[in-house]
């Protein structure tokens, strides 16, 4: 299974080689969500996890957050300090090539918030998830908001393809991990209570949450 797993990077790569706009070039609307959410709380160091090609990260440098970006694709990191080099926003985005399975690269108390759209599920086990929310809530400031994105059980893909464990199945190469609630509530241990928002994305559509939680 670990092989499996692991295997996604070597994919994810290969497909942000291929298609330099994989996601477009406009911001998610999860990330003009966050953006508006955390200029009215005045917070603006953001840590970004999973940016994939940055249309996100670049958002909100351009909207005057200071962005630390984890990312375990090489080539997606490299897309984004292309990119950034270009808009003239390089010195707002620091980009770091990161495992989130291992401890994050950043101190105690850190930064004034976390983003990330879709990164929740990715090809992480629960037990990995669990410790990368943990990770999130130690680097967060008191106070902090923890916002993210995931693909729920109600959605039209969950249960097709290949199951790969936990809620996990492969499809044409990208495995998902699809929330339900209880999960939810599970990575959410230690935060304040988690403020759940249903919504859809796409062409399918994708079925989402997305989950808003605070550290005390």
């Amino acid at each position: 299974m670990d092989d499996i797993l692991n295997a996604q990077r070597q994919h994810w790569d290969n497909s942000f080689s291929r298609n330099s706009d994989m996601f477009g070039g406009a911001a998610s609307a999860p990330a003009q969500w966050a953006a508006v959410r955390l200029q009215h709380e005045g917070k603006s160091q953001l840590l970004e996890l999973g940016a994939g090609q940055g249309r996100d990260t670049l958002f909100f440098a351009a909207n005057g957050f200071a962005v630390s970006v984890l990312d375990y694709s090489a080539s997606g990191v490299a897309a984004i300090n292309a990119k950034a080099e270009q808009n003239g926003l390089a010195s707002r985005i620091n980009l770091t090539c990161h495992d989130v399975r291992l401890p994050l690269p950043l101190a105690d108390n850190s930064v004034d918030a976390c983003f990330s759209h879709m990164l929740f599920c990715m090809a992480l086990t629960t037990g990995e998830l669990q410790q990368l929310s943990r990770e999130v809530l130690r680097v967060l400031r008191p106070g902090g908001l923890h916002i993210y994105t995931v693909r729920h059980t109600g959605d039209a893909d969950y249960g097709r393809g290949i199951h790969r464990g936990d809620d996990m199945y492969e499809n044409n190469g990208f495995i998902v991990h699809f929330f339900s609630r209880d999960k939810v509530a599970l990575l959410a241990q230690g935060y304040q209570a988690a403020a759940v928002e249903e919504f859809t994305e796409g062409r399918l559509p994708r079925r989402l949450f997305r989950v808003t939680q605070r550290k005390t």
